[in-house]
């Protein structure tokens, strides 16, 4: 992998923790002052629907076509924090060439802990047995990456939104 300078590297953040892993790329780029990219909503401003509706609707073909194209558009980024979803980072070459952008960060918890976030953060709404299968297939999905070839994991379990924050810059300033 070739290391370009970190105003030209990319931090790309994935793996899923709880429900608030947006607001931690979104907070590793305002501190050091870079731009930062969800590509799940950039995905669903192209389509002009949500990936579920995309799904249903045009079938998973369609779904990883437009995948691709945001990929296509992520890779010709520099000095950005881009959030990636676990299943769409698993598709195809996505990861590899992403990597080449700079590191790969997968945020991990124990199923205890992201479960207990999830809980928390759907409240009465988690006691829905249907709620609940949904989050914990959430989970399934987005777990596909944490044993993938290339990344760096920070174990968020034990910590705050504050050290999570802090640990990310520190390791994408350590790698580059």
């Amino acid at each position: 992998m070739v290391l370009l300078p970190i105003h030209q590297t990319n931090l790309i953040l994935t793996g899923f923790t709880g429900r608030n892993q947006p607001v931690i790329g979104q907070r590793v780029a305002q501190q050091v002052g870079v731009p930062f990219v969800n590509l799940e909503v950039r995905l669903e401003e192209i389509a002009e629907m949500s990936m579920e509706n995309i799904r249903t609707r045009f079938g998973e073909q369609r779904l990883k076509m437009i995948e691709s194209e945001v990929i296509n558009e992520a890779v010709l980024r520099r000095g950005t924090v881009i959030r990636v979803n676990g299943q769409m980072l698993a598709h195809s070459d996505h990861l590899e060439r992403l990597a080449q952008t700079g590191p790969v960060v997968c945020l991990i918890a124990t199923l205890d802990a992201v479960l207990q976030r999830l809980h928390l953060a759907a409240g009465a709404r988690f006691h829905d047995p249907n709620e609940r299968a949904r989050l914990v297939g959430q989970i399934k999905r987005e777990w596909v990456v944490r044993n993938m070839d290339g990344l760096y994991h920070i174990d968020t379990t034990y910590l705050s939104e504050d050290e999570v924050v802090a640990a990310a810059i520190k390791l994408w300033n350590d790698l580059v």
